[in-house]
């Protein structure tokens, strides 16, 4: 079996895997990823016990049980790039020998839900309301460098959001992946459904702005009013499409939760941040404890 080089694979001095610094015995198959490195506490003070805290640059990994249930929560940070390095590592943990730098015969399937905060681009979908994203788009181009598999319906859908936002030319050629099934049924009562939209930047990418005007000042109303069939865009904000995208080509199971924070239609902004994360942290956990082999 062909073995991965030293440069493509990189290990730290005591054999952890180099940006999260774990091992993988440091890390369970129930994982809840936030982009803040101070919510990583806020998630784990619900575990009952922990056994491993870790923390290597951004990227903080406790580890621990709530009753018989292992979980482990991790920081990404914020940004596709950053999620590049996280599902790969993640995945090298579970499917790759890190001793002979193979990759393991048997694979594994991971549960991967990111807990964070996003932004409505719905009028009916307000501040202090949850989304469960059914869809990620990706406007980064993040996936673009990666061998994907589309079906006919993922590729009508990408083709009539590119014409009804304008997102073409001098844009990335945005991409699509679907959340899980399996975690997604676990999360509907109390949550909008709906696509995500994962875009490059918090500011001109996501329609803001300051000192500088935008190539597509149009896109807040452009992306509120897509539709196709059934579906629509509920928010956006800067990792879900390539959670989902890089957690389908690796096999794993993947679903996205946003508290919604601020309305970019009526313009409003929460008051009650840490209460509405809470809140989402707390189902999170009981849902996976729950329901989640």
């Amino acid at each position: 079996m062909r073995r991965i080089a030293d440069s493509e694979l990189i290990l730290n001095e005591r054999g952890a895997i180099y940006h999260l610094a774990c091992r993988p015995e440091e890390v369970a198959s129930n994982i809840i990823i936030v982009g803040d490195q101070d919510r990583v506490p806020l998630v784990s003070k619900h575990f009952d016990k922990i056994e491993f805290k870790i923390q290597h640059r951004e990227f903080v990994t406790h580890t621990g049980f709530v009753g018989n249930k292992r979980i482990t929560c991790l920081s990404t940070g914020i940004g596709t790039d950053n999620i590049d390095i996280v599902l790969n590592e993640l995945d090298a943990l579970f499917n790759i020998d890190l001793e002979t730098k193979t990759i393991k015969e048997k694979l594994s399937s991971l549960n991967i839900i990111r807990v964070g905060t996003s932004g409505s681009l719905q009028r009916d979908i307000p501040i202090d309301s949850y989304v469960a994203s059914t869809h990620g788009i990706g406007i980064d181009n993040l996936l673009n460098f990666y061998q994907q598999k589309t079906n006919e319906e993922d590729k009508q859908l990408v083709q009539s959001f590119v014409t009804q936002t304008q997102l073409h030319n001098q844009f990335a050629q945005p991409y699509i992946s679907s959340g899980s099934m399996n975690l997604l049924k676990h999360f509907t009562e109390g949550f909008h459904p709906g696509i995500t939209v994962t875009c490059p930047g918090f500011y001109g990418p996501q329609g803001r702005v300051l000192r500088i005007g935008l190539a597509n000042p149009q896109l807040i109303d452009n992306l509120t009013k897509f539709s196709f069939g059934k579906h629509r865009i509920t928010n956006f904000e800067m990792e879900t499409a390539a959670i989902y995208g890089l957690g389908k080509i690796l096999g794993h199971h993947c679903l996205s939760l946003n508290a919604i924070i601020v309305n970019r239609i009526t313009k409003e902004f929460t008051k009650n941040s840490t209460a509405i994360v809470e809140h989402l942290i707390k189902h999170t956990v009981q849902t996976i404890t729950d329901n989640i082999a």
